[in-house]
């Protein structure tokens, strides 16, 4: 009984870490905007937040990297057909992302790719909806957002402008490859079946879809899984 005690109180203190990186992103935001270091004497950003809050110039800027992260996430669940609910229930500066439960790490992880994190909620949203099969309300919103920042930071590389000829790292080259093609796959199988559904209910929904496009049928489940994943794991056996 103790120890489901002290885990529930660790998951509070997870959630409660969330929702103030959430709530600083909003503020961050609001100062930046605002230009605050002017009527202060500072002469920009970096140097304003080292003389008040004694952080680094780069820690300075990865603030701004998370806001920036965060409020393209809010655009994108507020911009898209069916979340009105949504826009309703999130107002403010801080807005939906306080639900999000993602961290400053996930955050800054994606900021590079930031617009290809917004394409995706905005496709992954818009087919639920489409769909009918399931009511967009915070929980499955949340989950789309957190799926969508973790399938960014786990897609993998591009391979090297100029390969090595060494035959063994040619090898890894052309399995990286083949990974990469098949998390593409897998991103589509996500389009139909999204990732709430089990695999179960996702064969019966695959089954017609993999039949068109000539990709067997326990290749297309595989690729889901590793596009949800991220794990190679999931194609042994299947594509690997």
């Amino acid at each position: 009984m103790q120890a489901r005690e002290v885990t529930a109180g660790l998951r509070a203190a997870m959630d409660d870490v969330r929702r103030t990186v959430a709530v600083l992103a909003a503020r961050v935001r609001e100062a930046h905007a605002a230009r605050v270091w002017l009527p202060l004497g500072y002469s920009g950003w970096a140097s304003y937040c080292g003389a008040e809050f004694g952080i680094s110039r780069a820690q300075a800027y990865r603030l701004l990297d998370v806001a920036r992260v965060l409020a393209a996430i809010h655009e994108a669940v507020t911009a898209g057909p069916g979340m009105s609910r949504t826009r309703d229930t999130n107002t403010g500066p801080a807005g939906a992302a306080l639900d999000y439960g993602l961290s400053q790490r996930a955050l800054i992880a994606v900021s590079s790719r930031v617009d290809t994190v917004a394409e995706l909620i905005t496709r992954r949203l818009a087919a639920l909806v489409h769909s009918g099969l399931q009511a967009l309300d915070e929980s499955t919103v949340r989950a789309v957002v957190r799926q969508a920042v973790r399938d960014v930071r786990t897609v993998p590389p591009p391979p090297p402008a100029d390969p090595s000829a060494d035959p063994t790292l040619a090898a890894l080259r052309r399995v990286d490859e083949l990974a990469a093609g098949t998390h593409a796959i897998g991103e589509l199988m996500l389009e139909v079946a999204p990732a709430y559904l089990s695999d179960t209910a996702a064969t019966d929904v695959l089954a017609l879809f993999c039949e068109e496009i000539g990709e067997p049928l326990d290749h297309g489940l595989a690729a889901r899984r590793y596009a949800m994943s991220g794990d190679r794991r999931a194609l042994h056996g299947t594509v690997l």
